[in-house]
């Protein structure tokens, strides 16, 4: 049980490093549904399907194959060393293509050419931590992980305040001088791009010890057998990506083009909601990845990751049904004009969306600590494939609606996908009836208190009060024991 403890204190500041700069940038979302309409909103969401997708590609894999390589190899400096000459290259070539043909891409990927700029550089400047982020976790230092991550995010925020905000007043005050040269009227989507563009500099410019201390051991038989792990693994990222953003590109341009960036943007600020699950998701797999290569070799793994998993479930089941009791206290927080709400009732589908893709990072382990990283990429090209199929036939007729359903159909066969091949190669003792059991309830009770009881606080919070009354019943336990680390 200390190991758990042990397990869940680095999960939770793994979580500090992502929920919380995740929370502070909640804050940007009724900033923007507030300065932007729905439609402007929606192409500042088709940058960062872009950025979603280039960020996997610039990574090729490189993050999972140095926690594979830098925990199993005798000479891990030479990992680090061939990983970080290999994502440099890589992004100065990026760099130099997409500068040479940027108005290509502005066209291939319908971005204005006047944001291509800071999204090459952003991209750029991102690719360049990857290594650098992924040894932290390696050496087991969630503190300093989780203190660069929140300064990124607090100055990404403090800019957007600042340009969408505060420098518009200052124009308008009549002090004249530098803030009317640096004020310009309809320039919100630039401004946030340059806020971002700041923090990313700024983020690597922390991390460049890992650059200037390099002692350069380059050794390219390493690297193609990084390759060979890393390659699917990135046509997996590619495939999942297409899961979690393609559906936003889609409805760009499959929706008649006057309504298409408007119904995107209140389906893409409705859809952050679901985000409370994907931090929590987020932040166990960032602290349970480690964990899983660490312990591969260990006495009983398999009994090890079928507890993660029934933990993960049962965390997991609390925020589906709180978030759902509380969507309507949380819409008015977070997503300030009412032309969004429109999209509200997409919420419970997409957190349980979200929810199933936590329990498939969960199921993963088997494809990681086997090797078999193809299978990550089968899988995830199978929920790309019912991604586009089902957005493509029904956007045209349900709109968002189509999407949400999408993703649900997505995420939910890719985890049963890994969990039958896991079965076969390598299986692990889950728990399924408590695993369905807690889930079932969670989702019914999810069910009952949004459509049925039309979003009634008050009956939402006693379905959450007998949720969390029969959870500590049966886990209690449990519960004590991880509080007392035995």
């Amino acid at each position: 049980m200390k190991l758990f403890r042990k397990l869940f204190k680095q999960t939770f500041i793994y979580g500090l490093a992502t929920v919380l700069p995740r929370m502070l940038s909640f804050l940007l979302l009724p900033l923007y549904s507030s300065v932007m309409p729905p439609g402007l909103y929606g192409e500042v969401s088709l940058v960062f399907v872009w950025f979603a997708i280039f960020n996997v590609l610039l990574a090729y894999g490189m993050e999972t194959a140095f926690f594979r390589f830098y925990t199993k190899e005798a000479a891990p400096q030479k990992v680090l060393s061939t990983s970080l000459i290999s994502i440099a290259s890589s992004t100065l070539i990026f760099l130099l293509a997409s500068l040479l043909f940027r108005q290509e891409i502005s066209g291939l990927l319908n971005i204005d050419i006047r944001y291509i700029g800071y999204f090459i550089a952003i991209l750029c400047l991102d690719a360049l931590v990857i290594i650098p982020f992924a040894r932290l976790r390696a050496t087991e230092r969630p503190a300093f992980y989780a203190t660069v991550k929140i300064t990124n995010i607090c100055v990404n925020l403090g800019f957007n305040l600042f340009f969408l905000l505060v420098l518009p007043r200052l124009a308008e005050s009549g002090y004249g001088g530098t803030w009317d040269t640096l004020y310009r009227p309809d320039f919100e989507v630039s401004y946030i791009l340059i806020s971002n563009v700041i923090a990313s500099a700024i983020t690597l410019l922390i991390m460049s010890g890992n650059y200037l201390r390099l002692t350069l051991e380059f050794d390219r038989a390493l690297l193609r057998r990084m390759l060979y792990y890393s390659l699917p693994v990135m046509f997996a990222g590619i495939a999942f990506t297409i899961n979690e953003v393609f559906d936003k590109y889609l409805l760009t341009e499959l929706l008649p083009e006057e309504i298409a960036k408007t119904e995107m943007g209140k389906y893409a600020a409705c859809y952050r909601l679901a985000m409370f699950m994907t931090l929590f998701a987020t932040a166990f797999r960032l602290g349970i990845e480690p964990f899983f290569f660490s312990h591969a070799s260990s006495e009983n793994p398999k009994k090890a990751y079928a507890q993660i998993t029934n933990y993960f479930v049962v965390l997991g089941s609390v925020i589906l049904l709180g978030v759902v009791v509380f969507a309507d206290v949380l819409k008015v927080l977070f997503v300030r004009d009412q032309a969004y709400w429109e999209a509200m009732a997409i919420v419970p589908i997409v957190l349980l969306a979200s929810f199933f893709l936590g329990i498939y990072h969960n199921l993963s382990v088997w494809y990681k600590v086997t090797d078999r990283t193809r299978f990550g990429a089968v899988i995830s090209f199978a929920g790309a494939v019912i991604t586009i199929l089902i957005n493509y036939f029904f956007i045209p007729r349900y709109s968002y609606f189509a999407s949400a359903w999408a993703t649900l159909a997505a995420y939910g066969s890719m985890m049963l996908l890994s969990y039958f091949l896991g079965r076969k190669y390598y299986p692990i003792p889950y728990n399924l009836r408590k695993i369905f059991f807690y889930l079932g309830i969670s989702v019914l009770f999810s069910a009952l208190s949004f459509y049925v009881f039309n979003r009634n606080l008050y009956l939402g919070l006693l379905l959450l009060l007998v949720f969390l009354g029969l959870l500590y019943r049966m886990e209690k336990e449990v519960l004590l024991k991880l509080i007392r680390g035995k």
